[in-house]
């Protein structure tokens, strides 16, 4: 089964390599950049779905599975209306919106609202802010923020008008509607101790315990093993 790889925000595909020695024989992982990330060519912004389904075309197969992470999730469900539907999306540290009102936990409007301000003022910095804070509901949250450092480096192998119009779309993409009735099999999986999502959120999934927003990093062979069991529940009998 054809895995297609999705990362998030500030984030390339070398997330996904910490996964390399866990794979189940069955399944073939391919992490795929978003425009403007690593190699890829950015798109010209503002950015429309409709011009990121025109790119992603062809890296977005309909005989894989998807596994959408974060901000990939939510990409990922969006260009469910424009593209093909593949054989199912993974949601993995992802809902419907990234926002939540703040009541069951998770990230508010005026939490992403000052992040993106201070964005503005120095994207780097803030980038490494957003490091620190996605790695606190790891068991060991020194470490795992110690791996990002050491997979991603000092700055984002991404432009600055890329990271703004991600941002622009954690606060913007309300996939609620389509999720309701999706094209696909949809299922969703989180860290336990996620802090990005609200704790609704987390109950919905299949969670993996002792993990937050990376558990690629604090439970690799876990979350490959959950992975490569939802996308072989997808295959065509």
């Amino acid at each position: 089964m054809k895995l297609i790889l999705l990362s998030g925000w500030g984030v390339d595909y070398r997330i996904w390599q910490t996964l390399a020695a866990h794979w189940h024989p069955t399944i073939e992982p391919t992490p795929v950049e978003w425009p403007g990330y690593g190699e890829s060519p950015a798109l010209s912004t503002p950015m429309s779905i409709a011009a990121l389904a025109e790119r992603m075309a062809p890296e977005l197969p309909s005989d894989a599975v998807w596994v959408g992470w974060s901000l990939g999730g939510l990409l990922a469900t969006a260009l469910l209306d424009h593209l093909p539907p593949p054989q199912a999306l993974l949601l993995l540290g992802a809902g419907s919106r990234f926002c939540s009102d703040g009541e069951d936990g998770g990230v508010t409007y005026e939490e992403l609202a000052s992040f993106q301000r201070a964005f503005h003022r120095d994207p780097v910095a803030t980038w490494r802010h957003f490091l620190r804070w996605q790695a606190q509901g790891e068991p060991n949250a020194r470490e795992a923020h110690r791996q990002l450092r050491a997979r991603l480096g000092e700055t984002p192998h991404a432009d600055t008008d890329t990271l703004a119009q991600g941002l622009m779309w954690l606060e913007t993409l309300d996939n609620r509607a389509l999720l309701a009735h999706p094209p696909c099999p949809i299922r969703r999986l989180a860290g336990a101790h996620d802090p990005l999502l609200p704790g609704r959120s987390r109950q919905q999934a299949l969670r993996l315990e002792a993990a937050g927003h990376c558990p690629m990093l604090s439970q690799p062979a876990p979350l490959a093993a959950r992975l490569a069991e939802q996308a072989i529940l997808q295959e065509p009998r």
